[in-house]
């Protein structure tokens, strides 16, 4: 292999490169959770009553007694303190997709001069960032500072270890002065409760006579991609924005198929051994790991949990992947499409709902037909996706996310709702009237004698639905891999409070006009299905045929982020949220303005970058080879030997065709008077990113044409194969 001399140091690094050290692995038992205030280290080290008080406000939502903070936070500190903790920090999840840290030292300086460890309820309780300097959407100005974080009891303390100590780590909230939520996880919390609420009221109308509170499950998987940091420090674009802004693909890709679950690379498998272990001490549930479909994609999947404490788990998670794979020499990129050609990465948010005394709410059991309780939470799951599929399109509504969603490789961005064969019938038969059956398991006899009669679930999978039914979950398969999971859950907790509270209503209605409870269900339920069962669809997501047949269904296809996002600044979706008590006028307002911000300053920085690429990297390299070539030319002339000019006319013709490209985005990017961020937003979708995708298409021509030696970035054939 050629390439320039940086280029070939990189590949000298990466293939000469020491091993990481094998550790012994530890038994999962020996590590789980060790780093994590869990209940039962609470019991303890905390006085009876006090643990009792905790352990209740989790359990069942209730308000914390604020008198046994002191106690909690004495023993909390102790336990951090024979960790090797000597800080503190309350962790938040601002409206950045990342994760915030305010860090605390375990010190109170005495009058005498002295030092003592102190950690106090009150500041176990309560912080005080900066409310200003994060994205909030105008809620909070520069001279308007003040803003809080509040201990959330129901997500665990944790150690987070680095190379520079322990900190204890504290899940918080964060609120600003005047009392908005400035962060992902308030809106979560409320979600739950108010789907708690009104699920708790249906299920009371269906018969239950004890129902505890319910809450909502996800379990993400997450997706993404491994290059080393050789070749990621000499690209400009890796660094900057996550994604390869120019790159030729090679000529093998994914066309065999042969990455997707195959034999996970060395490097990388002990890679995952050591994030998995971090997540094990954290307990967080890494259950799956497996190569994914592209080259360099790989993916990690955890257990079920709360909703709540899997946001958190998430965002520690993808922290981890993070700052574990730079110990190994990688870069993980968690964009949503690094490389072009290839697929990009996801995160698919399998959700569901239930709690201690129903259990699985959305679990149909052997005989959906006859399973009531579940018939009614899918009908108001479905009257919720096809009454508010905007909504959930808007949520995962990124710059990155637009490269991924439509594409062969990803759910397109119609939100449609896949059943399965055997509740589409279910619901076709309640569409009749005559609900009697439902189809059951099968079996596959694989017909070698040697193998067992496996299990046939009673319906199939759809890989091109964007919200497709999984056996007894939900899998939301739009959201963004770098995206926190937390606003999709609130999106899917508030539709499903809004459509429980409506089926509660028709169920009361119904039974007033003296019809049984079977029979009234049985009402409402064909009410659900002809409103809104268009938003049902088991066929080929990917394909034409769906799109047009989706128009026809009154089913949006907001394409871009910039179609997406004005969902938010929609009436019906501000009664939505403000009804629900998830996020006021001015909170939904504040989202809508951060994420247009974001995605504006994406683009931008995303254009300037192709300039500065082309003018400083791409064009000194092709001219370069445009006076080779031209040398070449009169050399051979002069010694009678007509030179081929075809090439040199292509490398001329493409470098002034990236040249001119560059010198009209630049102008273009001149444009600032805009009346809105509406505006704004489409402007840079119908015309800035066509100009860059314009100059993009000359420059990897160029690659295809200009001398290896010569090339100054790091190839795709390099990065996604050279391990």
């Amino acid at each position: 292999m050629s390439g320039n001399e940086s280029r070939i140091q990189a590949i000298y690094q990466i293939t000469n490169r020491e091993p990481m050290p094998k550790k012994a692995p530890k038994r999962l038992e020996e590590i789980w959770a060790t780093d994590v205030f869990t209940l039962s280290k609470m019991q303890e080290c905390l006085p009876k009553t006090v643990f009792k008080s905790v352990k209740k406000t989790i359990q069942t939502g209730e308000p914390l007694d604020s008198s046994v903070a002191d106690a909690i936070a004495l023993a909390m500190k102790d336990w951090a303190i024979s960790k090797g903790a000597l800080y503190y920090a309350h962790v938040f999840y601002p409206l950045t997709n990342a994760t915030a840290e305010k860090h605390d030292g375990f010190i109170s300086v005495q009058s005498d001069g002295s030092a003592i460890s102190e950690f106090a309820g009150k500041l176990l309780i309560q912080g005080e960032p900066d409310g200003s300097s994060f994205p909030n959407g105008g809620i909070r100005s520069t001279f308007e500072a003040r803003g809080y974080t509040a201990w959330d009891i129901t997500s665990p303390a944790y150690i987070l270890e680095t190379d520079n100590g322990s900190t204890l780590c504290i899940p918080t909230v964060f609120i600003s002065w005047t009392g908005e939520a400035l962060d992902k996880k308030t809106p979560l919390l409320r979600s739950n409760a108010a789907m708690s609420k009104a699920a708790t009221k249906v299920l009371k109308l269906l018969g239950e006579k004890e129902v505890d509170p319910v809450i909502s499950s996800c379990g993400a998987e997450q997706e993404y991609f491994l290059i080393d940091t050789n070749f990621a420090n000499a690209r400009p674009d890796i660094l900057l924005t996550g994604r390869t802004l120019f790159g030729k693909p090679s000529a093998k890709g994914q066309q065999f198929d042969d990455h997707y679950f195959g034999a996970i690379p060395e490097r990388v498998q002990v890679f995952m051994q050591d994030v998995e272990e971090r997540l094990y001490r954290l307990g967080i549930p890494a259950k799956t790991r497996h190569n994914e479909v592209a080259p360099g994609q790989f993916e990690i999947a955890p257990n079920f949990e709360a909703a709540n404490v899997a946001t958190d788990h998430q965002q520690m998670l993808m922290t981890m992947l993070r700052s574990t794979a730079k110990k190994h020499g990688f870069i993980c990129l968690l964009h949503e499409k690094p490389f072009a050609g290839i697929n990009g990465s996801g995160k698919h948010v399998n959700w569901s709902v239930g709690n201690a005394t129903q259990g699985n709410l959305l679990d149909p059991g052997d005989t959906p037909h006859a399973n009531a309780q579940f018939l009614v939470f899918c009908g108001a799951i479905i009257r919720g996706v096809h009454k508010y599929g905007s909504l959930l399109r808007s949520v995962v509504a990124t710059a990155g996310n637009d490269h991924r969603l439509g594409a062969n490789e990803a759910p397109p961005a119609i939100i449609s709702i896949y059943l399965g064969s055997q509740l589409e019938d279910v619901f076709e038969q309640i569409r009749q009237g005559d609900l009697k059956s439902s189809t059951v398991r099968g079996h596959l006899n694989i017909g070698v004698d040697t193998l067992p009669v496996l299990p046939k679930d009673p319906g199939d999978r759809n890989r091109t639905s964007p919200f497709a039914f999984t056996g007894n979950r939900f899998e939301f398969r739009a959201v963004g891999s770098n995206q926190s999971v937390a606003g999709p859950l609130v999106a899917m907790n508030t539709i499903l409070a809004e459509s429980l509270n409506w089926m509660a209503e028709r169920l009361e209605s119904e039974i007033a006009k003296g019809s049984k409870l079977n029979e009234a269900i049985g009402i409402v339920l064909k009410e659900v299905i002809e409103l809104h069962g268009a938003v049902v669809f088991n066929g080929n997501g990917y394909s034409e045929e769906w799109h047009k047949l989706a128009v026809e269904r009154g089913l949006a296809n907001l394409r871009t982020t910039a179609d997406a996002l004005p969902v938010l600044k929609e009436s019906y979706i501000e009664e939505l949220f403000d009804k629900m008590g998830v996020l006021s006028p001015v909170e939904l307002a504040s989202r809508f303005e951060t994420y247009a911000e974001q995605y504006i300053l994406s683009i931008e920085v995303e254009a300037k970058l192709v300039v500065s690429m082309v003018k400083t990297l791409i064009y000194p390299a092709a001219t370069r080879y445009l006076a080779d070539l031209s040398n070449t030319a009169l050399s051979l002339k002069e010694v009678g030997v007509e030179f081929d000019k075809e090439s040199l006319e292509k490398v001329a013709s493409l470098t002034k065709l990236a040249i001119d490209g560059v010198s009209k985005l630049s102008d273009t990017m001149k444009k600032h008077d805009f009346a809105s961020p509406e505006e704004h937003m489409q402007f840079l979708s119908k015309t800035v990113r066509p100009l860059m995708d314009k100059v993009r298409e000359s420059v990897d021509a160029l690659e295809g044409e200009v001398a290896d030696d010569l090339w100054p970035l790091p190839t795709y054939q390099e990065m996604l194969f050279v391990k």
